[in-house]
């Protein structure tokens, strides 16, 4: 796979989580709300619509978070701790094609491929020595590399935030004028647990898609799981680690190699 594919990849599934969040929370119409409590503590007596909406709130002003997605539909996973000042540290796995240990500070980027990766970018002998020789190493420059600013993109918080809050455009017919599709509604779940936290679960229902946003019971509602289910395939977003810094330590100098290291060994391979 291409880096500039592999970007592309990272990139939808970022999007996927916002597509998930915006789409269960800009609906036509709220449940009502349910005054029995059963464990919701002062979820109860608001409507699903009210706690999705919450839920939304608390995300945008959040400081920074730990993000980690998955699909069926694709092998990329997501697993970073991210700001609003555009710094990450985490993981980015792309299944059989390999994983890359990520670390963003600024428009400084670090990446450690993997063995996987570095094997599935160069052919042949090529792709395992650079395996065995950079077993270690962190490739590292600035967000002016096109395959570091690409990678890195998923680091964006606000701009997750900022999909994530806006509205979705209601369709319209000829003329712009809106179409009169039925309304859609929320529902509430049963409270349960996840990882530990007890949540809420909000539903909705459209289309053959099931969208569930599961929220904190406890403290601030923050939204600490979303899933969605539509023929077949599915695909899961976890948020957790509100407002934790994001770690500043980075590679030492000894542990890193410009990330031309890499350029240099695709385009021998590419011209072999």
């Amino acid at each position: 796979m291409t880096s500039r594919r592999r970007a592309a990849s990272v990139t939808a599934a970022l999007t996927c989580g916002v597509t998930l969040i915006a789409g269960i929370t800009c609906t036509t119409a709220a449940a009502a709300a349910d005054t029995s409590d059963g464990g919701e503590g002062d979820l109860a007596n608001k409507s699903a619509q009210q706690i999705a909406d919450d839920a939304l709130q608390q995300l945008v002003g959040a400081q920074s978070l730990r993000l980690r997605t998955q699909t069926s539909a694709d092998p990329t996973k997501l697993d970073l701790t991210l700001d609003r000042a555009g710094n990450c540290t985490g993981a980015i796995s792309k299944g059989e094609f390999g994983s890359v240990e990520l670390i963003k500070r600024g428009n400084q980027v670090w990446m450690k491929p993997d063995a996987a990766f570095w094997k599935g970018q160069l052919p042949g002998k090529s792709g395992e020595e650079a395996a065995a020789k950079y077993e270690n190493t962190f490739l590292h420059g600035t967000t002016k590399n096109s395959f570091l600013r690409n990678l890195s993109a998923a680091c964006d918080l606000k701009a997750f935030q900022k999909s994530a809050s806006t509205p979705e455009k209601p369709s319209s017919g000829r003329g712009g004028t809106p179409s009169h599709a039925p309304a859609v509604s929320l529902t509430k779940g049963r409270p349960t647990t996840e990882e530990g936290t007890r949540v809420l679960p909000v539903i909705k229902k459209a289309k053959g898609a099931v969208q569930t946003l599961y929220v904190a019971i406890d403290g601030k509602h923050y939204p600490r799981k979303l899933t969605a289910e539509l023929d077949h395939r599915s695909g899961t977003i976890l948020l957790s680690n509100y407002d934790t810094p994001v770690s500043t330590k980075t590679p030492a100098p000894g542990d890193t190699a410009d990330i031309s290291v890499l350029e240099n060994r695709l385009k021998d391979s590419q011209g072999a």
